[in-house]
This record gives structure tokens, sequence and C-alpha cells, in this order.
């Protein structure tokens, strides 16, 4: 009787989900190679091709589409056996600046749950500045912020933000006329530095939309009402970097750190695997 390797079986899923061999690394704490050797014995295990690799991306095959399904349970059997006797439900507590997550969030919390049934995970959504005071306090267990201040130590790099001026494919906009903006509170270290650029390049602009995170923001950017700074990689579908099109200053890249204050292997390796999942959405 054939007998699946059920960290084979584990590392296709996160292989599929994270559609990189080097994210699903990142996640398991291991190498890339071993990750492909892992499914290439699985696929020839079960005699069949199950990714479509390609230099930049890996999808499913048909084969795997159809695997998937019962991987996924397999795994979440698997995990659910593993924690079986567990006394208790094991609860992470993490603050994301609101600038770092956008409508990729869902996929983020499946994958963590995926990975993790049993795990409580509470996720405290604010701004960069907020989430550190946080965390410096000891109400977070880590905290993933964008890397404003170069004097703090100790954070890890998850991925660079890239920043432009999003906006609608049908926004207008004429030079010499106020540009319309939509931002953040007055708090928010990226609406500092948009209005900056502006003033420092002589270009008038008007703020007609205050939100209180991307998705209000990304909703006033994709109704066309405004435009506003943004990481291009969690900006809303349909809307575009409208900066070289209107002429504005060039928005610098800002990097999204991960602090934590855990030391158990299992929170590392929950952390480990979020910001694996958030480096796969800049894919």
């Amino acid at each position: 009787m054939k007998t699946l390797d059920i960290e084979a079986v584990q590392a296709f899923v996160l292989t599929a989900e994270l559609k990189s061999f080097t994210r699903a690394a990142e996640a398991l704490d291991t190498t890339q190679s071993a990750i492909s050797l892992k499914i290439k014995r699985l696929e020839k295990m079960l005699g069949r091709h199950l990714l479509e690799r390609t230099p930049r991306l890996v999808g499913l095959s048909a084969d795997g589409q159809q695997f998937m399904v019962a991987a996924r349970k397999l795994v979440a059997a698997h995990q659910g056996a593993l924690a079986a006797f567990s006394v208790s439900k094991r609860r992470l507590v993490i603050g994301i600046s609101h600038h770092i997550v956008g409508a990729e969030l869902p996929l983020l919390l499946k994958q963590m749950h995926d990975a993790e049934p049993d795990l409580v995970l509470e996720v405290r959504i604010a701004s960069s500045h907020e989430v550190l005071a946080c965390f410096d306090r000891g109400t977070l267990d880590a905290a993933i912020v964008l890397g404003h201040d170069h004097l703090r130590k100790g954070g890890d790099l998850i991925l660079e933000e890239r920043f432009g001026w999003m906006a609608a494919t049908g926004f207008a906009y004429h030079p010499g006329e106020p540009l319309r903006l939509a931002a953040q509170s007055e708090s928010c270290r990226v609406r500092s530095i948009a209005l900056t650029a502006l003033q420092e390049h002589g270009i008038a602009w008007t703020e007609v939309f205050v939100g209180g995170g991307i998705t209000t923001i990304g909703a006033a950017v994709a109704a066309g009402f405004a435009i506003a700074a943004l990481g291009c990689r969690v900006a809303p579908a349909g809307t575009m970097d409208a900066g070289p099109k209107f002429g504005l200053p060039a928005l610098p890249t800002l990097d999204v750190l991960l602090y934590s204050s855990a030391s158990d292997p299992q929170t590392r390796n929950s952390l480990r695997r979020l910001a694996a999942a958030i480096r796969s959405t800049a894919a």
C-alpha cells in the first residue's frame, strides 16, 4: 500500500498557495531545493504532474487542482491529530500597519488557518507608529510595520514596498489645479512623506477624503474620487501609478519589517509562514 509523505503534501500545498518554491521554503524553514525534491518524489509516487513551473510563478496543473482538495484535508487532519492532546488553544496577537495589508488579507488569514487550525489569531490594524507603541508596551507578540525609524534595530526584513500615486484610470488632473488627495489622518507617516514631496515640488493639493485604512482610501481611489500615496502591491484592482503621467514626484520605497518578542518555536514558525505569505503577494 502506498503511504503519502505528509511533509511532501504540506510542501505541495504551501508551494501552490504561495505560488513559489522560495516562499514555501521560507514558511517551512528549509531550502528551495528540499521543497522541490519533496514535491518531485510526491509526483513520482502519485504518477501525476502536480505543478506547472515557470521562471516567475508556480501554478497547479489539472491533476494538481484535483489533488489539492484532498491534500488540504490531509494536512488539516494531520494538524488536528497533533493538537489532539492540547490543553488550551495557542493565541497569537499581531499588529500590522494599515499600509501593508489590503485586499489580500483574507488570503493571508486563510493560509494561517490552514496551517494551524487551532491557532487563535488576533490581528490589530493601525498606523506603524501605533503598532510599534503597542509592541513596546508588550501587548503584541509581533509587529509588522513600515520602516520609518532608522534608529530602531532588530526588525526582520519581509520585503521592500514600492509606493506610487495610485489613481483610477479615468482620474482627471490638470497641472496648476490642486491635486485631489485621499489620505490617512495626520499621524500617518506615508501621508507626511507624500505631502512633503508635493510641497518641495511646488504642487498644490487639496485633501478631499480622509480614510481609516487602506480599504476606505482604496475605495475613494477606485471610484475616481481622488489620488493617494499607496503601496503598489496593495492598491485596489483597476488602479495605476499615475505619478509619471501627471509629473508627480517619485515616492520612496520603504522596508516592511517584522518585530517579534517570541522565543518559542511554534510562534516563530507561525510568523515565518505569515512573512512568506506577505512576500508571495509581491510576486
